[in-house]
């Protein structure tokens, strides 16, 4: 074999090689600024969402981003129904990767309705994600756009399932919506709930906390975005109908940093603060993000069967 079929052969096997991923390429470094916030965003994240990143074999991961353009206006959908009972609400929990309220889910006195799902799901809990700066902290983005904060209150399908537990293994089992937090004024509902949160400074201590309506957390407008996805901490099941609402409500400077002056860790160890408590953004795969509002496409009636039970 003479030395030009040799050297052919060596530049063939490094292209194979290269194709296989059994050598690195080096990447093009990107010089938008989006790309180091988010390098910045991820790297000290708790190790709840280290790893995995992702699920093998999952199709229905959560959170993803929004692609305002790409949102297909479903003339189906119905207006979210929200009533909630006050008096459901019982504790404050700082659980080490957040603080949860948790409310009475014996009874139907609070609830959600319509919107994209088919039966009434009953409150459990909420929560929030936050960043350490206000550049990011949302698990959701839309259009790339990252939000400081994130409220989710957590529902569970009481119609079709006998526990909280057994519906978070059902694909229709969870509604959770939404909430982006911006920065602006106080939130005077909210801060009632800030006030409370010296004394769920440490992980694993709750105290009580009751009459309080999370409705006025919710944004007056009605409308959102939906789509198939799962829970954003362990056990990470495809379980989750989202319902993200547009608009987000504000919070002032005061409020987000409470939310940070918490701790990851126990009292009498090391402090560590609660911040960055989110979940990396996981790939839309083969799903179609449907709106209330409209946007320049609409939902092929055809389609709709398919897209209203994940």
């Amino acid at each position: 074999m003479n030395g030009v079929k040799v050297k052919a052969l060596v530049h063939l096997s490094k292209q194979l090689k290269t194709l296989r991923g059994l050598v690195t390429v080096p990447a093009r470094p990107c010089s938008l600024a989006a790309c180091s916030r988010t390098k910045n965003r991820n790297a000290a994240l708790h190790p709840l969402w280290q790893s995995p990143l992702t699920i093998p074999g999952g199709t229905r991961q959560s959170p993803i981003n929004i692609q305002w353009r790409d949102s297909v206006y479903d003339p189906f959908l119905k207006p979210l129904k929200i009533s909630y009972d006050p008096t459901t609400c019982l504790h404050i929990w700082n659980n080490g990767y957040s603080f949860l309220v948790e409310f009475d889910d014996s009874t139907d006195r609070s609830i959600i309705v319509g919107g994209p799902l088919e039966n009434q799901y009953r409150l459990k809990q909420f929560h929030f994600h936050w960043g350490a700066i206000n550049d990011w902290g949302s698990e959701h983005t839309v259009d790339s756009k990252f939000y400081p904060a994130e409220l989710h209150l957590v529902h569970w399908n009481a119609v079709e399932y006998p526990s909280f537990e057994e519906a978070v293994m059902e694909g229709n089992g969870l509604a959770v919506i939404g909430v982006f937090l911006k920065l602006g004024a106080r939130h005077e509902g909210l801060q009632t709930l800030v006030d409370a949160l010296p004394a769920v400074r440490h992980k694993d201590t709750v105290i009580e906390f009751d009459v309080f309506d999370p409705s006025c957390l919710i944004p007056s407008c009605p409308d959102y975005w939906t789509y198939a996805g799962s829970l954003t901490t362990p056990p990470l099941t495809e379980s989750v109908t989202w319902i993200i609402k547009k608009k987000p409500i504000e919070v002032d400077e005061d409020q987000l940093e409470a939310f940070r002056m918490l701790l990851f860790t126990s009292d009498g160890e090391e402090e560590k603060r609660m911040v960055d408590n989110f979940r990396p953004l996981q790939p839309l795969m083969n799903r179609t993000v449907r709106s209330s509002f409209r946007t320049h496409q609409l939902l092929d009636p055809e389609l709709h069967a398919k897209q209203v039970s994940p």
